[in-house]
């Protein structure tokens, strides 16, 4: 099954069709290319699928959402993973 996950955009970076962003997911932080949404700004909810920032979503329907991966764990999921890809990569 595929998921993607709510959240949101702190910072962005670079310009047009590169556009990087720093989005946060319930107090885990990655990154996601914007190449999909050039509409997106900070502050705007976007929907993360394998780094790619790929729908826009009202701040309501992303914090249910997330509730919801919180209270099923898949947010800490999500953080353990970040924390296996920083090992690998020291």
């Amino acid at each position: 099954m595929c998921l993607a996950i709510p959240g949101k955009v702190v910072a962005i970076e670079g310009e047009s069709e590169l556009r990087m962003a720093r989005v946060d997911f319930g107090g885990v932080t990655r990154e996601a290319c914007l190449a999909y949404v050039p509409e997106a700004q900070i502050g705007d909810y976007v929907l993360v699928h394998v780094g790619f920032a790929i729908a826009t979503v009202d701040e309501q329907a992303a914090q249910e959402t997330l509730a919801l991966l919180q209270e099923v764990g898949e947010i800490e999921d999500l953080d353990k993973e970040g924390a296996n890809l920083r090992k690998e990569d020291s």
